[in-house]
């Protein structure tokens, strides 16, 4: 929630989509992934939460494995069949994926369509490596992000050990997950 409001501060956004993936393909062969109905209701939930952001299905509809970049065009198509001038395109990413936009489906017509908007991770320990740039030919506007170490594996985990996340999350999201009994939540 902290990420969506720092980037529509810093970028000024006329529209905030979160977009659930259908299929994850790049993590769906190594894990377990939430089904994305149930996602979809998490950010429904997230969404009430942040004035002007909107739970996209545009990914989930269209079916089969989730690639941005066919996303980046239908939303570039849809503007086109109403008649509008195209929309400036921001991905938003945490800082920790930008070295692996190189590996996204058809990552050089992705790197034409979007910029990419990196969000920053909360300050680095000491020692550790900075984070690293993007692969060459990406646009980038870096966005100064919360400095709130919470992941979605973090609360997952929280979660699954029977610890409380309403200091974690929104209230919304704690009774979507509670109604949706996931997450180990209530067994």
């Amino acid at each position: 929630m902290a990420a969506a409001r720092a980037v529509q501060d810093a970028l000024a956004l006329d529209r905030l989509l979160l977009v659930v993936a259908n299929d994850p393909w790049q993590k769906s062969p190594t894990r377990s992934i939430t089904p994305a109905e149930d996602r979809f209701a998490l950010a429904q939930a997230l969404c009430a939460e942040i004035p002007g952001a909107e739970a996209s299905r545009i990914e989930i509809d269209r079916g089969g494995p989730s690639y941005t970049v066919m996303t980046a065009e239908a939303l570039l198509a849809e503007a086109e069949a109403a008649g509008q001038d195209p929309p400036e395109l921001f991905v938003v990413v945490g800082a920790d994926l930008v070295a692996e936009l190189g590996t996204w489906e058809r990552s050089d017509d992705l790197k034409r369509l979007v910029t990419v908007a990196v969000v920053s991770r909360p300050p680095l320990t000491p020692g550790t490596e900075p984070a690293p740039a993007a692969p060459p030919g990406w646009r980038v506007r870096r966005v100064d992000g919360p400095q709130v170490d919470v992941s979605s594996s973090a609360v997952r985990a929280v979660l699954q050990r029977g610890g409380s996340i309403e200091e974690l999350v929104p209230p919304g999201v704690v009774h979507c997950i509670r109604r949706r009994n996931l997450y180990a939540v209530g067994r």
